[in-house]
């Protein structure tokens, strides 16, 4: 007695309901094409001129796709600081917490990592973007800040707190102490790249040097 198999589609599905299809909005490739896009716009032009149309024509979707994903062009620069956040912060501060007994050597790799992303030119065209909206949308500015620069502030502030107790550096303020050493990670190389006096992105070489001159004299000023 032959028998047969109910079909794994329900007739009664819509086409997104079905096996195999996303839902409307849910494809992660093409929210990344606009996504991909939306960055590329903003870098060029701005927030404030960048429009809807802009990316759209950008990311080469219709309208009517873009506006299943993102209601405004608020809703992708959201997008798009959350991703840079992660990729920016999210590594880096894990590789400082799995590495801090050798405590040069630790705040040298990271000063590494940081001051390579955020000099790169995908880091300068994000950075530019957030400061250019900070007065129209400080809570982004500002929610941004504190998951991504203050995260790592307060990683280094815990490392340096830990070797004060074991009476390995001589720091009153480590907090402030944590503010000089960032700053001195990316001496010279930062604000030339934001202000364009810098075209193209630091050599290795040329991080590796500054970022260990700028531990060496930290460590030279706070060693116990």
């Amino acid at each position: 007695m032959s028998s047969t198999k109910a079909s794994v589609v329900d007739p009664g599905m819509t086409a997104s309901e079905r096996p195999g299809r996303l839902a409307a909005g849910q494809d992660p490739v093409k929210r990344q094409q606009i996504l991909d896009g939306a960055n590329r716009v903003f870098s060029q032009m701005g927030f404030d001129a960048a429009s809807m149309n802009d990316i759209t024509r950008e990311a080469g979707v219709s309208k009517g796709t873009i506006y299943v994903y993102f209601n405004n062009k608020e809703e992708l620069f959201i997008d798009l600081c959350q991703q840079y956040k992660a990729a920016l912060f999210d590594g880096i501060y894990q590789a400082l917490e799995s590495n801090n007994s050798d405590l040069r050597e630790a705040l040298i790799q990271f000063g590494i990592s940081l001051s390579t992303l955020i000099t790169s030119n995908a880091g300068i065209r994000a950075q530019r973007v957030i400061i250019g909206v900070a007065e129209r949308m400080p809570s982004m500015s500002s929610s941004f800040y504190e998951k991504g620069p203050k995260k790592g502030l307060a990683l280094m502030r815990a490392l340096l707190d830990k070797h004060v107790a074991a009476g390995s550096l001589a720091i009153e303020d480590t907090e402030l102490a944590a503010y000089q050493l960032s700053d001195l990670f990316h001496s010279g190389l930062l604000r030339r790249r934001l202000f364009g006096q810098m075209e193209l992105e630091p050599e290795p070489e040329q991080i590796r040097k500054t970022v260990t001159a700028g531990v060496d004299l930290f460590l030279k000023a706070y060693k116990a």
